[in-house]
């Protein structure tokens, strides 16, 4: 998975602080084809009852094909197997509309992360 954020997050979209120490207490998912990890993301505690999901990456040329939801579901899907009743995600704002059609609410303002806008946004599973 970290080649795979690598690629994404900081070649293609020019993130700098891409890997943190959330990495080793974090449940991953990651999808392979040919061997080769093509989607990604990661979820970990907030508190007893909410999940944080985040660096939701796909691979350009499977972009568009469900993946990414899949992702999100599995990651979902995970949580409620850990009792948890809602699941949070920091969204880049290009990917607010991705979100909202898999249920999530914006919840704040638009902020920064480096130079890119993001929203928080929450869904009660």
């Amino acid at each position: 998975a970290k080649k795979l954020r690598q690629l994404i997050f900081v070649e293609e979209q020019g993130f700098e602080n891409e890997f943190d120490e959330i990495d080793e207490c974090a449940y991953h998912v990651v999808v392979y084809q040919d061997n080769c990890a093509i989607a990604t993301g990661r979820m970990y505690f907030e508190d007893g009852k909410t999940m944080i999901l985040g660096r939701i990456a796909v691979i350009k040329e499977y972009r568009g094909t469900g993946l990414g939801s899949k992702v999100v579901k599995s990651l979902e899907n995970k949580a409620k197997e850990l009792n948890c009743t809602t699941v949070k995600l920091s969204a880049q704002q290009r990917a607010q509309m991705f979100y909202e059609k898999l249920g999530y609410q914006p919840i704040g303002e638009v902020y920064y992360d480096e130079w890119c806008p993001h929203i928080t946004m929450s869904k009660n599973i």
